[in-house]
């Protein structure tokens, strides 16, 4: 790709970084509008990658192998015993698992962005085209061309509407509730912490679910050190109508959770966990030459996928190759658009699946042991691949793999395709 290739990249969060790495590799020229004024390292909490996807970004220079991580091989399922507070454990499933803090991946694709202009503070006013058929980007300090622009502006995505301008995010009839306690917090919990140590955990309830995993710490918990971790949680339930959404996961954990895990939830304090809503959304085609979507801005999944980090990173993965590969420009963002669309449908379709099995129509978690978790996750999976569930016990055929996003040859990915509404204006 000729290095005359001129890139704008809109907005400098993960998907937005992680693109400029991809454009400045493959050659181009890349800026990046981002408008917050303050870095973003603060923002966010737990997420996991897979660990051949990691080792991917480390070998190709996306990210720093000095970016701190807390792997883990091994998924556990938990409930409540009937009748009392303990804690029953259902199975283990093999589930290797790269848990990272979503400051430091920030942080670390920030960084390999190199020579990539960053400017902090710069709202997009706008996306048009010039006489040659470019795009133009408006912000407060004018306007300027480019054969390329990213909409990496996230789930809200106003670039979105370029492409799909009537997209709505579907919502699901549940909230998320996230969080990330430092470890003195839950100190008191020691066999929970050491089962941590070496696990996910997901704990089941009538109605929902939770998920428990060690991350990192950052600069501001105390440093990176590999000593120092985050308990950091996603906690998946239905909020009473009337109640106050953030408190509420506070009186969700007393009511259905261990008393061990619930007590863990209430040391983080009411200040720790943040209520979001879930819904999701895809672009029926995630570029248009000169556009292209990338992140939540291209598809919002539900997040029991665990892939808005990581559809981000296969994204700018994409990109790269693409225009590596392809001279003409056009036809790289077709290629992109033909790949990333179809795996973008997948997830979203994946994600309501997972939705209804772990929230919406949760089984009767105490009856369940080893087999029956096993055949019902095969029962929710349908054939398809995802990096969280490595094996499949009743055939030892692997189902996961670091290209999630994409099913196997023969299962219905949907196809994600329609004639979206009009391109960049």
């Amino acid at each position: 790709m000729a290095a005359a290739l001129r890139i704008g990249v809109i907005g400098g969060s993960i998907a937005g970084c992680a693109a400029a790495v991809a454009g400045s590799r493959a050659g181009a020229d890349v800026t990046v509008y981002e408008r917050s004024q303050a870095e973003l390292q603060d923002r966010g909490f737990g997420i996991v990658i897979p660990p051949q996807l990691h080792a991917e970004l480390l070998g190709s220079g996306y990210l720093d192998a000095a970016m701190p991580t807390a792997p883990v091989g091994t998924r556990v399922w938990l409930t409540r015993q009937p009748g009392g507070r303990s804690v029953r454990e259902l199975a283990r499933q093999s589930s290797p698992v790269t848990p990272c803090n979503w400051g430091l991946l920030w942080r670390s694709l920030r960084a390999s962005a190199g020579a990539v202009r960053y400017l902090r503070g710069q709202p997009v006013a706008s996306v048009g085209r010039d006489g040659a058929g470019r795009a133009v980007i408006t912000t407060a300090r004018g306007e300027e061309p480019y054969d390329v622009v990213v909409g990496a502006d996230g789930h809200a995505s106003a670039t979105r509407r370029l492409l799909a301008p009537g997209l709505r995010p579907e919502p699901a009839p549940y909230a998320v509730w996230r969080g990330a306690i430092p470890l003195g917090a839950p100190a008191g919990r020691p066999r929970e912490l050491e089962l941590l140590r070496d696990a996910w955990v997901t704990l089941g309830f009538p109605g929902g679910h939770g998920i428990f995993y060690l991350i990192p710490g950052g600069p501001r918990d105390g440093g990176t050190g590999p000593g120092n971790r985050l308990l950091a949680y996603a906690i998946y339930g239905r909020p009473p109508e009337g109640a106050e959404p953030g408190p509420y996961v506070h009186e969700l954990a007393k009511e259905h959770f261990p008393a061990a895990w619930a007590d863990i939830v209430a040391r983080g304090g009411r200040r720790a966990a943040v209520c979001h809503p879930v819904a999701d959304a895809q672009a029926p085609r995630v570029a248009r030459p000169p556009l292209l979507l990338a992140g939540d801005a291209a598809g919002v999944t539900r997040p029991h996928t665990a892939t808005g980090a990581v559809k981000a990173l296969q994204d700018a993965l994409c990109l790269e190759r693409v225009l590596r590969e392809e001279p003409d420009v056009s036809a790289a963002l077709e290629r992109y658009a033909d790949e990333r669309t179809a795996a973008g449908a997948h997830l979203v379709e994946l994600g309501r699946r997972m939705g209804r099995a772990l929230v919406e129509e949760t089984p009767d978690w105490p009856t369940m042991g080893q087999g029956e978790v096993d055949a019902w996750y095969r029962g929710v999976l349908a054939g398809t691949r995802h990096y969280l569930y490595e094996e499949a016990r009743e055939t030892g055929e692997p189902v996961g793999s670091a290209s999630s996003a994409t099913p196997r040859p023969g299962t219905d990915a949907g196809t994600g395709t329609g004639t979206g509404a009009s391109a960049v204006r």
